[in-house]
């Protein structure tokens, strides 16, 4: 996009935060591994200060060395930490843990809590730790594992499913997890609270072969992007009953990000290529509306016109994504001028206005976010360019220097000023420090589970590891949408009589059919041709591919 009065805003920002200026001394091998080795100290004190202060509080006050119950009361930091201790090659933590949460947890309790901060963190840690501990070839398998984080991450899913009886099919913001949603509770959702739930429910549903996990998050996606605008782009805030949004202002960071994540995402981790198509709709519209470069700004999104220019923190993880989508250049020119603000804080603030050239009033704090550096890492890995060490590098050192508190890590209140908050958000283990480990692990010579193990894994939004292994990726009954991947030959099938009166219809995100389907997102194999595919992506096709001769083969032998 182009404002010509934002023009000199950005020269501006060209010159304070030049792209290709060298961001440190160059890295040395042994310094790596140095790096490495202070990562894992840094786990660790976060999650022995947790343990020792805070468990089974869900999270830790690092200042004063308490705990504190803040989402629903079930040792959250623990779950959230299952496979960074899996990922660090901590046999005896990881064992222990698995079995105080299978003996212990339970969610038949009196709380109102986040189908989203629920979701990606509880869910999401419940079912990567499942995966790992149940698999031989994860090299932490549990011997006397039984399922039992499988069964509470069932037992949880369902218990947030009333949020989706909605008439949009778009879920409610909260739910009881005892007694359901209360006649109460805010018909107001964010657009990254709706829409980003399809990874976790849909491994749900292809562990437990219960499909309707996936389906009421899949049918909340086609509820939100039923109802883009005509430039195809969606809003920040949207009424799930009416459908109706309520903050039309579009961008990639708050209340919104992590909507575009999960339709890539989703396409990579179960091949359904409904989530392609609408991520290269979305991106699409997004590249060409909301990036100046190497910014990004928010703008209405019926008209386009800028109504936000801020960077928002939340904002970081897109060069990550674009990384995934094969879009890498522009993902180096935004990660640069990203990191720029990192240097000039020593922390990347809620907000940074790009009109001012200064803090945003009001979002000065840094909650110890990992966006930025997930996507240093993602860097990193795509293209082995040793400026992303120095970035770590420094990162690192903020975070040591002014972050570090007695029992853990705190978040900064005040970028300007590095004054401390006495709060640590699970994340920090689940998210931030994973990061930092993994890339500094693969600079030295990779030895983790995702860098060597059998699979591919994709990462949630909280950073948990979901394998790309045949029982999740190769599901054929779970591929409903008209010419999937799994389902190429129905292509070539003319719709039935049922088909057509369902396209007849009017469309609505609470209705889950083929030919609603088919009329809202028409599509032909020519448009798969000219769209740009990812090599990573094309190596997921083949892998699938590889997988399913190995599965068939191998049924042979058993046969």
């Amino acid at each position: 996009m182009k404002d010509l009065n934002l023009v000199p805003t950005f020269l501006w920002c060209l010159l304070l935060f030049p792209l290709h200026k060298a961001v440190a001394n160059g890295v040395t091998p042994e310094e790596t591994k140095q790096l490495r080795d202070e990562v894992r100290e840094m786990f660790y004190h976060a999650f022995d200060g947790y343990m020792e202060h805070a468990f089974p509080l869900d999270e830790l006050r690092p200042l004063t060395c308490e705990g504190e119950d803040t989402l629903g009361g079930y040792a959250l930091t623990l779950i959230d930490s299952l496979d960074t201790l899996a990922l660090l090659g901590d046999r005896e933590r990881f064992t222990a843990s698995v079995e105080w949460i299978g003996k212990n947890l339970r969610f038949d309790i009196n709380k109102t809590v986040s189908i989203f901060e629920t979701t990606i963190r509880v869910l999401g840690g419940l079912l990567s730790a499942h995966l790992i501990a149940s698999d031989y070839a994860t090299g932490m398998r549990i011997p006397s594992y039984d399922n039992e984080l499988l069964d509470l991450a069932e037992d949880l899913a369902r218990r947030l499913l009333p949020a989706f009886d909605t008439p949009t099919g778009i879920p409610f913001g909260s739910v009881n997890l005892k007694y359901g949603v209360d006649e109460h509770e805010s018909k107001i959702t964010s657009t990254a609270g709706g829409g980003t739930l399809t990874l976790e429910f849909g491994v749900l549903s292809r562990l437990t072969n219960d499909p309707i996990f996936e389906q009421v998050t899949k049918n909340a996606v086609r509820g939100l992007w039923a109802r883009r605008s005509k430039l195809n782009l969606v809003g920040a805030h949207i009424n799930v009953f009416t459908g109706e949004w309520t903050q039309k202002d579009a961008g990639i960071g708050t209340s919104i990000d992590s909507f575009y994540e999960y339709l890539l995402k989703a396409y990579l981790l179960f091949g359904d290529e409904e989530y392609l198509f609408i991520f290269q709709e979305a991106y699409s519209a997004a590249m060409h509306y909301l990036y100046n470069d190497p910014w990004y700004v928010e703008v209405n999104m019926d008209s386009a016109a800028i109504v936000w220019p801020l960077f928002n923190s939340l904002q970081a993880f897109w060069p990550g994504l674009q990384v995934l989508a094969g879009d890498i250049d522009p993902a180096i020119r935004t990660h640069t001028a990203f990191f720029s603000v990192w240097k000039r804080y020593g922390f990347t603030p809620e907000g940074f206005n790009l009109a001012t050239l200064s803090v945003q009033h009001g979002q000065k704090s840094y909650p110890l976010r990992p966006e930025l550096i997930e996507s240093t890492y993602w860097l990193y890995k795509a293209t082995r360019n040793p400026r992303y060490l120095d970035a770590g590098r420094d990162i690192v050192a903020s975070l040591q220097y002014g972050a570090r508190c007695p029992c853990g890590y705190c978040h900064i209140s005040d970028v300007e000023f590095h004054k401390r908050e006495d709060h640590m958000e699970s994340f920090f283990l689940a998210e931030t420090v994973k990061y930092l480990w993994l890339l500094f692990d693969l600079a030295v010579g990779p030895d983790n589970l995702v860098e060597n193990g059998p699979y591919k894994y994709i990462f949630s939004t909280e950073g948990h590891l979901l394998p790309a292994t045949p029982q999740i990726s190769l599901l054929q009954e779970h591929c409903s949408y008209f010419g999937a991947y799994c389902n190429r030959d129905s292509l070539k099938e003319e719709p039935n009589a049922s088909d057509k009166s369902a396209d007849s219809q009017e469309t609505n995100g609470s209705r889950v059919s083929d030919g609603w389907v088919r009329t809202r997102f028409p599509l032909d194999s020519s448009s798969f041709k000219a769209s740009p595919v990812s090599g990573l992506i094309k190596l997921i096709h083949l892998m699938k591919i590889i997988l399913l001769n190995k599965k068939i083969s191998w049924l042979r032998a058993k046969l």
